[in-house]
């Protein structure tokens, strides 16, 4: 899919992969895996699907895509410790990670966050002009 988008023109600073639960999941293998760098990969609500034996197949280029992670404390389908995990997983890949923590949010997602989202995504089409 990402391919498709950048074989359309789309330069892959404008493309920002983004998923909630298990979407997250997928939106940071993706990211993770992809050979260059994005305008970014959003986590809302999710894990880390694999482990630190992946790091070795993260490519330099997509190590410089940044992430925002968002998750409900009161989440209790992942939980919020499982979303813990994520920022000090990527700082072993030497990647940039934005952790954002939403009290009384639980598996969802509310306008603060989306707000929230909204902005970084904003800010990091602004630094790739």
């Amino acid at each position: 899919m990402i391919d498709k988008e950048i074989a359309a023109g789309i330069s892959p600073n404008y493309v920002f992969v983004c998923g909630l639960s298990q979407g997250g999941a997928l939106t940071l293998a993706s990211v993770l895996l992809y050979p260059k760098t994005l305008g970014g990969g959003a986590v809302l609500s999710g894990w880390v699907p694999v482990n630190s034996s992946i790091l070795d197949q993260v490519s330099p280029d997509a190590k410089r895509t940044p992430i925002f992670w968002a998750h409900g404390v009161g989440d209790r389908t992942v939980l919020f410790e499982a979303g813990q995990e994520g920022p000090p997983f990527l700082a072993k890949a030497g990647m940039s990670c934005e952790f954002k923590a939403y009290l009384g949010l639980g598996h969802s997602v509310n306008n603060e966050e989306l707000c929230n989202l909204e902005s970084w995504i904003r800010a990091h089409l602004q630094s790739s002009l």
